[in-house]
């Protein structure tokens, strides 16, 4: 580990407990924590693996909070969370052999988009509507998409995976953001594969850090179970925005 002060690990432990929190809700973790850990100073490539050590406590817990309260059928989704797994490894294995500025310019684009819809859209409640792409292509062609970007750049995947569940797939904000975490878990844990063999995470500082995830994943599990898409949906519009400004500042 680097020779991070106590005061220094406690700050990241804080970010850690915040992130799980907001992901566990609207996705975006990783805005307060990938900033949080270069601050601190590790080198961004092992924030970028350390950031995935740590997020998997949380997307865990979150989907695990979500599946005991009957949001999300494990049995009936593990061959799309396989998939988010694949999509996940082959992005982080390819990191550093594609081209990623393209990607990062559209990115702000695409979530000030994702932050317009979900304001502005009438009708998006916790209620399943119609489904305009069968549950085999939806799992055979957006999830592992999105797994791989997951893998590739990370920022903002939680909020694809919303939106395609809504959008595609039909399904009410809750559900929708309650299958998210398991399929972010899944393209999290793949990326997390590639990073440990590439990326030399920082495991204890991660360890610590997930253990303050699964706090505030909880935290965040359940107040989306109980209040349902009047704080998903502004909470998601937030995160969103604010996402696609700080990258913005970081092209300036």
């Amino acid at each position: 580990m680097l020779d991070l002060s106590l005061n220094l690990v406690l700050v990241l432990i804080a970010a850690g407990f915040a992130a799980g929190f907001v992901d566990a809700i609207a996705g975006g973790g990783g805005l307060i924590t990938v900033p949080a850990l270069m601050l601190a100073g590790v080198p961004p490539a092992q924030a970028l693996a350390t950031n995935k050590v740590q997020g998997v406590f949380g997307a865990a817990t979150a989907a695990i909070s979500y599946a005991a309260r009957g949001l999300v059928n494990l049995r009936q989704q593990w061959r799309m969370a396989l998939l988010a797994g694949a999509g996940g490894i082959l992005g982080a294995a390819l990191v550093t052999r594609l081209p990623t500025e393209g990607l990062r310019l559209a990115l702000p684009v695409v979530l000030i988009g994702i932050a317009i819809f979900f304001a502005v859209k009438p009708g998006l409640d916790d209620l399943d509507r119609l489904r305009r792409m069968s549950p085999v292509l939806f799992g055979a062609l957006v999830v592992p998409l999105i797994g791989f970007y997951d893998g590739l750049i990370g920022p903002g995947a939680g909020s694809f995976y919303m939106i395609a569940f809504v959008s595609l797939a039909g399904y009410g904000v809750l559900k929708a953001t309650a299958h998210t975490k398991l399929l972010n878990l899944f393209s999290n844990l793949g990326g997390l594969l590639t990073f440990a063999l590439v990326g030399s995470p920082l495991w204890g500082l991660g360890l610590m850090m997930g253990l303050a995830q699964i706090a505030g994943a909880a935290l965040g599990a359940r107040l989306a179970a109980r209040i349902g898409s009047r704080l998903i949906k502004p909470l998601l519009v937030l995160t969103s925005t604010v996402l696609a400004l700080r990258l913005i500042w970081e092209m300036i």
